[in-house]
């Protein structure tokens, strides 16, 4: 599986530039006034994974396959978007069906690239776009809220259930709090949280778009950023979309000199992932042969039967068991035959929970 993330934030912080540099194409229009983006533009990365290379190389695999992230860029919020101003019901739709928000915030000077508001000031940006989206989501929960304790009190299982959730998530929101800090108290509740895809209750986070010299290690208004982030339980990076859009023109063979001269070890598109696989609790396995060697994306939890699903539906229902070895016995011993012999291939059944960077291989019915 993979995860979209849609792109959100004030006009003019860098949105678009980050989505064509993250997506390597020019399929967002950057430009230097609001609402340049319209319609919401969608992108598939190749999530990079050093591991999958070396997993290559040792089985020999012709082709290597990527597991895929989503984006989508979504054109500027501003205030007032919860009751239409700005387009703001188009792209409020739009946030409602991703898994994650990736808000970027300006951290940076510069006097050519005009801002909403005239002023730099991240926190107020951020709070500017939760507001807008803990409105509409509060509007939307005052509806629907009062039918659903009416329905449960009939006798209505499923609306007794959403009446106790989502009246918990209404009640953080009158308080000015966003729906995300709901504590579902059993699995059914959480079914019923995630489908009502409330906007405040999507994971956040935060891209910290930075000048040039300040890609390496941030400055005080990322810095502000990153407290807001932790107390709130989100997750922060810093990016200069600047630097990533050069980098998205660049030959690979020139990239790691490129970063290196300017004090990064990686792209801000590895940082986003990382940070982004946190976020969503996610975790990565491996298919490898001498065709190909692939990644998969699966939740935290997942079981065997689970990641089979993954790659065919038919492999989870005719699940038998899984022959697995962990990543780094595999490039210990150079690959499954010589794994096999040193008895670390498992045989793994229903009830095993997957890790991240489990080589496997699926019998099915």
């Amino acid at each position: 599986m993979g995860f979209r993330c849609g792109i959100v934030g004030l006009p003019n912080v860098g949105k678009s530039t980050l989505f064509n540099a993250l997506t390597e194409t020019a399929a967002a229009q950057a430009a230097n006034y609001p609402f340049c983006t319209i319609e919401p533009n969608v992108g598939n990365v190749a999530v990079p994974d050093p591991r999958l290379d070396k997993l290559a190389a040792i089985a020999g695999s012709q082709k290597i396959i990527a597991t895929q992230l989503g984006f989508v860029d979504i054109a500027g919020l501003v205030r007032g978007a919860s009751k239409g101003e700005g387009l703001g019901n188009q792209f409020l739709g739009n946030i409602r069906e991703v898994d994650a928000i990736v808000h970027v915030l300006r951290c940076f000077e510069n006097d050519d690239i005009q801002h909403v508001d005239n002023k730099v000031d991240p926190i107020a940006d951020a709070e500017t776009v939760e507001t807008e989206l803990m409105l509409s989501d509060l509007e939307s929960l005052e509806k629907r809220v009062p039918n659903l304790v009416k329905k449960g009190a009939q006798g209505d299982k499923e609306s007794k259930i959403g009446a106790s959730v989502l009246g918990q998530a209404l009640e953080l929101l009158r308080e000015g709090k966003p729906a995300r800090l709901t504590v579902p108290k059993d699995e059914e509740e959480a079914r019923v949280f995630a489908q009502a895809q409330l906007l405040t209750g999507k994971p956040v986070l935060y891209v910290c778009n930075v000048n040039e010299e300040d890609a390496a290690n941030g400055n005080a208004l990322s810095a502000q950023v990153f407290e807001k982030a932790k107390a709130e339980g989100a997750e922060a990076v810093v990016v200069s979309a600047a630097i990533e859009a050069d980098i998205a023109t660049m030959p690979l063979e020139e990239r790691a000199d490129f970063l290196a001269e300017l004090g990064l070890e990686e792209t801000g598109l590895a940082r986003v992932i990382r940070a982004g696989y946190k976020l969503l609790h996610l975790l990565t396995f491996f298919t490898v042969g001498p065709k190909e060697a692939r990644a998969w994306t699966v939740h935290q939890g997942a079981t065997a039967p689970n990641a089979a699903g993954e790659i065919h539906s038919d492999f989870e229902k005719g699940f038998i068991r899984a022959e697995t070895i962990a990543y780094d016995d595999f490039v210990a011993l150079g690959g499954e035959s010589k794994a096999r012999e040193a008895g670390k291939l498992r045989a793994e059944g229903k009830a095993y929970v997957v890790q991240d960077g489990d080589v496997m291989h699926f019998l099915h019915s």
